[in-house]
């Protein structure tokens, strides 16, 4: 099978200025493509024009965007080849929403976040062609505006088209990002991926949000441990039913995984932190719900999804 394309997108928009989308924009722009950085936090903005987004940790560039905007709205007044979406994905449906009046035939928009079924969203507003998924395997802590100290970066990513006619064009993207040193490939397994990562998320995120602690300080007690466990086995079991595969080995995996987790605050802790909505719907959220229509039953995540949801408001 091929994996060539004769696509080249030279072209490109990041909503959301957060650290992912810093990420993605910065290695963009260091890679010598044309990139517009969307936020509506202005102060976000500025320091990715001059002096440059810097990436720190174990990775290290800066790199300038060739512009920014507050709005999405704008980006339609002369559209890019390609959009990152990197917002949480609470933000999805007002984002897609906008983005109806100018992805049309040949642009393409990829759901670079975490959760299940991102890209669906988008998918209802855009059609399938225009959508694409990808899986991100870097952690990144916001240090201040336009810095960002990536703490971990487990190369590949991954991305995949919904639509079988816009495979091309997913390769084509993939080797941009390759190229830019965001080491992409192209799969046929996406939904498998998207679930391999979700269970993480799902075991560690919350916990950490509820309970204020660090991932190595949930790793390090032996009680909450007990319940990321718990959590694990929980997901394994309702993404099996619902035939993803996640691979023969993947509890094992999952337990050394979490084991070499960072001594830092994950994105669900950094949200309750500064009053953000969480992104706990498109996470602990969807095992329970993936759970209730294969009828298992997920009292461990419907109990951390819970007290997470109460938290949000305070």
């Amino acid at each position: 099978m091929s994996t060539e394309s004769t696509y080249q997108p030279r072209r490109f928009a990041v909503i959301g200025a957060g650290p992912v989308g810093s990420v993605v924009a910065a290695f963009l722009a260091w890679g010598g493509y044309e990139v517009t950085l969307c936020d509506v936090i202005p102060d976000l903005l500025e320091p990715a024009l001059n002096p440059g987004i810097l990436i720190e940790g174990v990775d290290n560039l800066q790199a300038r965007v060739a512009r920014t905007t507050t709005s999405v709205d704008d980006l339609g007044n002369d559209p890019p080849d390609v959009i990152f979406v990197t917002v949480k994905a609470t933000a999805l449906p007002l984002i897609a929403s906008a983005l109806e009046s100018f992805v049309d035939e040949g642009r393409y928009v990829i759901s670079w976040q975490n959760g299940i079924d991102t890209e669906q969203v988008l998918a209802e507003h855009l059609g399938a062609r225009a959508v694409m998924r990808g899986v991100v395997n870097f952690g990144c802590v916001p240090v201040r505006p336009g810095q960002v100290r990536l703490a971990f970066h487990h190369r590949p990513h991954y991305l995949q088209e919904l639509d079988p006619q816009s495979r091309d064009a997913a390769i084509a993207i993939a080797g941009v990002l390759t190229e830019c040193g965001l080491d992409t490939h192209h799969t046929t397994a996406i939904a498998d991926m998207v679930w391999r990562k979700t269970v993480l998320n799902a075991c560690m995120n919350p916990l950490c949000a509820v309970t204020g602690m660090t991932m190595v300080e949930i790793i390090n007690d032996p009680i909450t441990f007990d319940l990321v466990d718990s959590l694990i086995k929980e997901g394994i079991a309702v993404a099996r039913i619902n035939e993803f595969s996640l691979g023969s080995n993947y509890y094992p995996f999952a337990i050394n995984y979490i084991k070499s987790a960072g001594n830092h605050k994950p994105s669900m802790l950094q949200d309750i932190e500064a009053g953000r909505r969480t992104e706990i719907d498109y996470i602990n959220g969807k095992i329970v719900e993936y759970g209730f229509q294969a009828g298992v039953a997920t009292p461990y995540n419907t109990m951390i999804r819970g007290l997470v949801k109460a938290l949000e408001p305070k």
